[in-house]
């Protein structure tokens, strides 16, 4: 039982285990393969092989506070392989302890995002290179059309019609390099649900806790909760990869059992971060469509909320969600609210959330597509609407979808 988990970890990311003092005693053979270091040259050594000289010593002096405190570290690395290449790691490293609760070793889970980095970086630089272009824009064509005016009058209509062209080309090369990216960052968004597959570790030291302790009756719920889990991922990524195929089949469900999928898929965030879910259903709704997206959008919607609440440091977190039926133009709705007291979204902000690439995290923690997306899936696949307002003191978002 613990080599199918141990398996599923190792195929589908890059794992390492050190001793408390970073001395690596094991790696599997995708490590090997992103650092460019052989299993032989790599056991035994300081993990410090494969740090980049640019990353900040403050950095690792966060980590290395992090994980001796007994807690998980999760973030972007950058590394260095052996051949001189720079590759980028969404990392978590979690202490393993013992019996008695001290630290025993430390287990490594990441998952290579160097080509989503290296793309990101490149709209940044795109993106730097059109500011400038827009900002110097007007000068430029200020100077042009005096010099050409004292050359010739009749010049002023070519200055014109070569500024709207410049204009127009900069729109179609600034929403190319973002439909370009669209396509690299859905596939960066499905990757980074296999995330949760960290959480296997810990299960497999309860796990193996339970075992010890002849406790039968935790190791099967342990098992089937990892089952569970690893299911459900796998088939939210199959959907999530699938999002723009046009043949995916569309079919009748009921509204509660897409929330109730997404609560549980997050069930152990929820519970680890302390919130509280309310849920009342007035009504359940039989809509068309594919569940698993209008799951994909309330699991966005939640972790939104969770992200809120430990940004803002709110204590008391609640969200409460409710389904009803109700009449809108004469047609019957799904009307399913999510509300969560977080403190809402400034005013500044309130009108861009729904746009591409619009954030207000960390690169590291959102890519800016999930509102996006979210809206995508709603209008195009449900043919539904969906709304936000800032509500008491706290965001609610609206989600109306015609019933079938």
């Amino acid at each position: 039982m613990t080599t199918t988990y141990q398996d599923a970890i190792e195929n589908s990311n890059i794992v390492s285990k050190t001793d408390i003092n970073g001395i690596i005693t094991f790696v599997n053979d995708e490590f090997c393969k992103i650092s460019g270091y052989s299993y032989d040259e790599l056991i035994g050594q300081n993990h410090n092989i494969v740090r980049h000289p640019d990353v900040s010593p403050t950095n690792f002096t966060m980590l290395w506070d992090t994980i001796l405190s007994k807690k998980p570290y999760k973030a972007t690395v950058k590394n260095l392989s052996k051949n001189g290449n720079t590759v980028y790691l969404n990392t978590t490293i979690t202490p393993i302890l013992n019996i008695h609760g001290d630290i025993k070793e430390f287990i490594a889970i990441r998952y290579d995002v160097t080509k989503e980095v290296e793309l990101q970086k490149s709209l940044e630089l795109k993106e730097k290179e059109l500011e400038f272009l827009n900002k110097t824009l007007e000068h430029r064509v200020e100077q042009q059309t005096k010099e050409l005016k004292d050359l010739n009058a009749n010049l002023e209509k070519r200055v014109k019609t070569e500024v709207a062209k410049n204009k127009e080309k900069q729109k179609i090369l600034f929403w190319q390099s973002r439909m370009a990216s669209l396509g690299q960052m859905l596939g960066n968004i499905a990757h980074q649900w296999r995330q949760p597959l960290t959480e296997l570790s810990l299960v497999m030291f309860n796990m193996k806790k339970a075992s010890v302790q002849n406790d039968d009756q935790k190791v099967i719920e342990l098992y089937t909760d990892s089952k569970n889990l690893i299911q459900n991922m796998s088939n939210t990524i199959e959907d999530f990869t699938n999002f723009f195929n046009p043949k995916k089949e569309k079919k009748v469900f009921m509204v509660k059992d897409a929330v109730d999928e997404s609560i549980n898929i997050l069930n152990k965030i929820i519970l680890q971060e302390d919130i509280n879910i309310n849920l009342v259903i007035k009504n359940d709704c039989k809509v068309l469509g594919v569940s698993n997206e209008l799951s994909q959008v309330i699991i966005n919607l939640i972790q939104n909320a969770k992200d809120a609440f430990i940004s803002k440091d709110i204590k008391n977190r609640h969200i409460d969600i409710t389904l009803e039926q109700k009449t809108l133009s004469d047609k019957n709705y799904a009307v399913l609210n999510i509300y969560d007291n977080a403190c809402g979204i400034s005013k500044e902000n309130i009108d861009k959330i729904f746009e591409p690439y619009f954030t207000t995290k960390h690169k590291s923690q959102g890519t800016g597509l999930g509102l996006f997306m979210s809206k995508m899936i709603i209008e195009k696949s449900l043919d539904g609407i969906i709304e936000h307002k800032n509500y008491k003191n706290g965001s609610k978002f609206t989600i109306s979808i015609p019933m079938e």
